[in-house]
């Protein structure tokens, strides 16, 4: 039996989690379309042949099962709603707020394909409060194209290369500060390292244009959301409270954060500039009891290494369906959401699937 499925996004940062899902969906002879509710999203999605440009044919489409990249999902649409994740819990905000915001239950989804153990264990605990879904741990389908890991061999006369994430976040954001910018100015001028900059495509433009005035032998800035490539191709990383810190980490490769919220063991945090250069030299001597506090780390976040978890995902979700579900309660009525999402959607209906959507086994 065959299946459709839809990917559905808001920003172009999507791309790189539902591409490997594509490949897998394909692979295993299933159908599957693209929708994003977003402008940015949108435009990613130009270059693909099987999206759909409007809800409308998206209802018309009636998939079997949705993978959401987003918060929220049409519940007026047909099929399992997937929560499929959009970065891994990246803790940004202080302790009070911080795993609220990741572990936020908003009422649309089924499913929620759990990245590892870290992931599971918060979901599980408020599926005890909320028992209209399920969790199923797969691993994430984005870091698959890391695996396996390659071992990066420098040679003598090469400079250690050091790759540059921000996040959007003004207050958090080491983009946004200038001491950093003059610092890593003075760093590139030296030739001692090899640059290579991603900045989040929701940043102001002005600060991108900031960091391209950088370019030269020294300084490589991408205008890309696949930042796997760039990962394999640098020594270690400098960032702030990028969720891309957690991705970089599956290779075991240290990273240097900018005011960090937390003190991690797993992570050099630094706090001024002027501690740039110096963050930088001890990363990358790869200090063993960091690489070890990695190593535990990496564990419970994501303990999947072999570039399988879209398989997880793909296998894990059509199990699902057709899985008796009437252990599961309905949704929450979610009247203002729900709402919302029509407006935002400019669609309006009464229609709305609350109970778990399932189809008869083969």
């Amino acid at each position: 039996m065959t299946y459709n499925f839809l990917i559905y996004i808001s920003y172009s940062y999507a791309l790189p989690i539902g591409n490997p899902l594509e490949q897998e969906i394909i692979s295993q002879g299933h159908t599957v379309k693209w929708f994003s509710d977003l402008t940015d999203g949108k435009n990613a999605l130009l270059d693909k042949e099987n999206h759909l440009l409007t809800i409308e044919e998206v209802v018309n489409y009636k998939p079997d099962i949705v993978l959401a990249a987003t918060d929220n999902v049409p519940d007026f649409i047909t099929g399992l709603k997937v929560q499929i994740f959009h970065g891994f819990f990246a803790q940004k905000r202080p302790e009070g707020n911080n795993k609220f915001a990741h572990f936020r239950i908003r009422g649309f989804f089924d499913l929620y394909c759990t990245q590892g153990p870290t992931s599971t264990k918060g979901f599980l605990e408020k599926q005890k409060k909320h028992p209209h879904f399920e969790v199923i741990e797969t691993g994430w389908s984005k870091v698959d194209p890391l695996f396996p890991i390659e071992k990066r061999e420098r040679s003598s006369g090469d400079k250690p290369t050091i790759m540059i994430a921000s996040t959007f976040t003004e207050r958090l954001s080491l983009a946004h500060r200038n001491d950093v910018y003059l610092k890593i100015q003075e760093l590139s001028e030296t030739g001692n390292y090899q640059f290579y900059m991603v900045l989040h495509p929701k940043l102001p433009q002005d600060i991108k244009l900031k960091w391209q005035k950088l370019v030269g032998e020294n300084f490589v800035y991408y205008n890309t959301t696949d930042l796997i490539p760039i990962f394999k191709k640098s020594d270690i990383l400098f960032a702030d409270t990028t969720s891309a810190i957690q991705e970089f980490l599956l290779q075991g490769k240290p990273v240097v954060t900018f005011n960090h919220t937390f003190d991690h063991d797993y992570l050099i945090n630094i706090k001024d500039a002027n501690s740039i250069d110096s963050g930088f030299q001890n990363a990358l001597t790869y200090p063993p009891s960091l690489i070890e506090n990695i190593s535990k780390f990496i564990n419970q976040l994501h303990p999947y290494f072999d570039g399988q978890s879209s398989k997880r995902v793909v296998d894990a979700t059509i199990e699902f369906l057709q899985r008796d579900k009437h252990y599961l309660k309905n949704k929450p009525l979610n009247l203002i959401r729900k709402y919302k999402l029509r407006k935002q959607l400019n669609y309006f209906t009464f229609k709305s699937y609350n109970k778990p959507y399932t189809l008869p086994k083969n």
